[in-house]
């Protein structure tokens, strides 16, 4: 037997679309087993100041659909401390909450794994809530297909007013220590060239790249710069670029946290439902400390340790298929 009395569910960090799909699929799955719910708002920071609130099946109706999170997400320093810990233990512990199930991203799970040194007794599985796609163990993170759906808009209809206007568009994606979303997003929207965190193209390589779709009389360009590229964000690469190179009618749009908004995928909602139920059911059958993902479309389980230790690698055919199609 489990010994799961009442599950505890919460979204820590930032917030991804399709959060809420998981917790509704969390809820009826605990309800089903016959196990009680609560939802703790505010994540780990909630779990500090007592912000318990009991789940039904109707709590979660027509939430599905909407982006955010119904349980609001905060990063808690306190939690990082032993005391905060300690006040959090004694909550769940007033609470009757013995397992819980933790949607967000590295941060909460690194959290979580402290938290289980002070009282391993409580359960805990996670599910990966983050539009960066940058978690070990997962082929796809809660809210990426949302996020990158919202970039691919907003190219579009960039390339529009660059391709009228004889324009270069410089636009930055979120991604301060992962390029998923540049690199996703930046193949599928046609972009001449793409800045990740994780490669060291120069300012130089760039212009290159630039003169060469100038020489071929190209309407417009688009370069996506991750916001955690090496040399700058989209402002700063522009302003390098235009010191240098001329020929286009220079603009930047940075899209900031658009894209974290928006109502879910059908992908994100599928997948919400899917990692939530399973991530009840894993409690039940005595799992913890461990992250249900989604590899070539089946159920994956990782340990938090390996999960949180280094970032997804890119697509390795995405990278090489960037240099092709550019031409």
């Amino acid at each position: 037997m489990s010994g799961i009395k009442k599950i505890g569910v919460f979204t820590s960090g930032g917030d991804s679309p399709g959060m809420n799909a998981c917790i509704r699929a969390v809820v009826r799955t605990a309800l089903y087993h016959k196990i009680e719910v609560c939802g703790i708002i505010r994540g780990y920071e909630g779990m500090i100041e007592n912000d318990f609130i009991t789940l039904h099946s109707r709590s979660v109706s027509n939430i599905i659909h909407r982006g955010g999170t119904i349980l609001k997400s905060a990063r808690s320093e306190e939690f990082k401390t032993e005391e905060g810990r300690k006040k959090a233990n004694e909550n769940l512990i007033a609470n009757g909450v013995n397992a819980l199930v933790a949607i967000g991203g590295d941060g909460t799970f690194r959290g979580f794994t402290e938290f289980s040194k002070l009282n391993p007794d409580i359960k805990a599985i996670g599910v990966p809530g983050t539009i960066d796609n940058d978690l070990t163990g997962t082929d796809f993170t809660l809210g990426f297909d949302t996020a990158v759906n919202t970039v691919i808009d907003a190219i579009d209809k960039l390339r529009d007013t660059a391709d009228s206007h004889h324009r270069l568009f410089f636009i930055e994606v979120m991604g301060r220590d992962s390029g998923c979303i540049a690199l996703w997003s930046g193949v599928a929207g046609g972009a001449e060239e793409i800045l990740l965190p994780e490669q060291d193209i120069t300012i130089d390589d760039l212009i290159k790249q630039l003169q060469e779709g100038a020489k071929k009389k190209k309407s417009s360009s688009i370069v996506i710069v991750s916001e955690g590229y090496h040399l700058g964000g989209a402002q700063e690469i522009a302003k390098k670029v235009t010191e240098h190179f001329k020929f286009y009618d220079t603009r930047v749009s940075v899209l900031g946290h658009i894209q974290r908004g928006g109502s879910p995928t059908v992908f994100d909602r599928i997948l919400g439902t899917r990692l939530g139920v399973r991530a009840v059911e894993l409690l039940l059958e005595g799992e913890t400390n461990k992250m249900v993902g989604i590899m070539n479309n089946k159920i994956s389980l990782t340990d938090f340790s390996n999960a949180t230790k280094q970032q997804s690698p890119l697509d390795e055919d995405l990278l090489r298929m960037r240099s092709i199609l550019t031409i």
